[in-house]
């Protein structure tokens, strides 16, 4: 698969996905996104541009922090998503911020520009990680702040372990072998990634999460909002509900209460 067609798929996937991609089963995507933020030294004022913003987890957060003299830059390629971060940030009456439909390869920023890039569950899409980093890195200030964010092990386990199976029987030649994050899902692996770009002076923080689960079925709204959803929409409509039974039948016969949703922080600051 092309770099541009893969782009082009993670876009439609989460374009599709935006239908549940805020419902309470995948809080998740808040948790971290806010966490990512919370790392950081922002100043009221500063600007800030987030990269694969999806529906505002983190750039919410950072406009809320920043206050109405700083600025937010939230770019993404799936415009649904996009449109419900807007939505949101009109909600909370934010208006000190910008949204963009955008290549995070092609932002064309200038030099030093932004007293924060952040990037959560983003970076593991474009195939050459390092090169990106260094374009990211490129656009932060001196004195200013890269955070990026990426999947711990174990993603969504077990349910992604009885998700795949349940593919596997329907539709075995559509099973994914591995995923975009599974290059970085240890500290060591993001932080020699980091040192790859050039970013030596870092902090590397793994934390351990988990989503509870109050049904089988909050599992299925985690399919139907996540990375997973593209697998879907290459089902047909029996095929669909075939994995979906036989999915939430082997959730319920394991007793899954709560899937685990481990991430790994990363800043650094730039030399003044």
């Amino acid at each position: 698969m092309s770099r541009g067609s893969a782009k082009l798929n993670a876009a439609a996937t989460y374009n599709a996905a935006a239908d549940h991609f805020d419902d309470e089963p995948l809080g998740f995507w808040a948790r971290i996104g806010r966490r990512t933020i919370e790392r950081l030294e922002l100043p009221p004022g500063a600007t800030v541009l987030d990269v694969g913003c999806g529906t505002g987890a983190s750039a919410l957060p950072a406009a809320e922090k920043i206050g109405p003299r700083g600025r937010v830059i939230a770019v993404d390629l799936a415009e649904r998503l996009l449109e419900i971060a807007r939505q949101k940030a009109e909600r909370h009456g934010f208006t000190n911020m910008e949204f963009a439909t955008a290549d995070m390869e092609q932002l064309f920023y200038p030099d030093n520009h932004f007293d924060a890039v952040v990037s959560v569950f983003s970076i593991f899409f474009v195939s050459d990680m390092a090169r990106q980093l260094r374009e990211l890195w490129r656009m932060v200030r001196p004195g200013g702040w890269l955070a990026i964010t990426t999947w711990g092990p174990r993603f969504l386990e077990p349910g992604t372990s009885a998700w795949w199976k349940a593919v596997k029987d329907v539709r075995p030649d559509i099973v994914s072998a591995s995923s975009p994050w599974d290059r970085i899902v240890e500290p060591r692996a993001l932080r020699a990634l980091l040192r790859e770009a050039g970013i030596v002076d870092m902090e590397i923080v793994a934390e351990d999460g988990y989503q509870t689960l109050r049904s089988p079925d909050d599992w299925w709204t985690i399919v139907l909002g996540c990375g997973f959803r593209w697998t879907v929409e290459q089902l047909e409509p029996d095929e669909a509900e075939q994995v979906r039974s036989a999915n939430l039948a082997e959730v319920r016969r394991r007793n899954i209460s709560a899937v685990e949703a481990n991430a790994i922080f990363a800043t650094a600051r730039k030399p003044a």
